[in-house]
């Protein structure tokens, strides 16, 4: 490679160089370092070398594998409801010429809400005396408002059907740009064919798209298992009844600033990389079925 050919290049991938370096290598051999050894902040003067004793815990803690199933639960619904809304969005939006521009703002505006407000008025349309549960009363859909916060088997699908709306918006702008590249002569082709509307999207667009669902899947999962504030807004540290509602980023936060165990925290945080490594390892295996790329 001839550096002084490219030296410029390099020069503008410096910022970006120094940032992973930085914020994301030095943290990361630091916690490699730290899950090896007992260290509690307030005390780092009494901070010993424990072995493989963090890993033990860390494998071995039923709240760290509790949280991992919740957020795994909560994905399934998130994933599958978001990914039909933002799919559905984008072909919509891709047949529409008036106002086009407009609708799109109008979908995309959750997305930069911040999660904080978004959240604050779900609570209030999803509460107990908010209007969505008032209707479904109405509608005999239940027989009486739900204090879903309480229940062990509701915070995750409530969370996730926000989680659906919030984010939909950045699904639906990356489809649309797939749905942008897909060859029209394809297209055209399928319409001297006598092809349906339906058809041509099954088999046409949705095939030819495909790595920008995989990239959108993948990005879910990591996404998923990272998250952290829509869970604390509403349930502190604990996470709900039963820890219903915990995940994985505020196990650790717990450990490492409520229980000031940072050689645990260090090692609960290394063990979901583990985890989400090998979780998107096996989505891009499945999802590219044996694709040479």
């Amino acid at each position: 490679m001839n550096f002084k050919r490219y030296w410029v290049s390099y020069l503008f991938m410096m910022p970006w160089i120094a940032y992973f370096l930085v914020f994301m290598m030095y943290p990361f051999f630091l916690s490699l370092e730290n899950s090896f050894l007992d260290i509690n902040i307030l005390n780092p003067e009494n901070t010993k070398f424990v072995g493989m004793g963090n890993w033990v815990t860390a494998i071995t803690d039923y709240k760290f594998w509790k949280s991992i199933f919740n957020v795994f639960f909560n994905q399934i619904i998130f994933i599958s409801l978001s990914f039909v809304i933002a799919i559905a969005a984008a072909l919509m939006l891709n047949e529409i010429t008036f106002l086009s521009g407009l609708f799109r703002t109008i979908l995309f505006i959750p997305v930069v809400t911040s999660v904080t407000v978004a959240m604050v008025i779900f609570d209030f349309l999803a509460g107990p005396t908010g209007p969505i549960q008032n209707m479904m009363v109405d509608l005999d859909l239940i027989n009486s408002p739900v204090f879903w916060k309480f229940e062990e088997w509701l915070p995750m699908p409530v969370i996730a059907v926000f989680s659906s709306w919030k984010w939909f918006g950045v699904q639906m702008i990356i489809f649309l740009g797939g749905i942008a590249s897909v060859n029209k002569s394809l297209l055209e082709a399928a319409d001297i064919d006598g092809a349906s509307w339906w058809r041509k999207v099954t088999k046409i667009t949705l095939p030819l798209i495909k790595p920008q669902i995989v990239f959108v899947l993948t990005i879910n999962v990591i996404n998923g298992l990272q998250m952290f504030t829509e869970v604390f807004m509403n349930f502190d540290l604990q996470g709900g009844p039963h820890n219903s509602a915990l995940t994985p980023v505020l196990h650790l936060y717990q450990i490492g600033f409520e229980q000031m165990k940072m050689g645990e925290a260090s090692t609960a945080g290394l063990l979901l990389t583990l985890v989400i490594f090998t979780l998107t390892t096996l989505q891009l295996k499945i999802t590219n079925g044996g694709d040479d790329k």
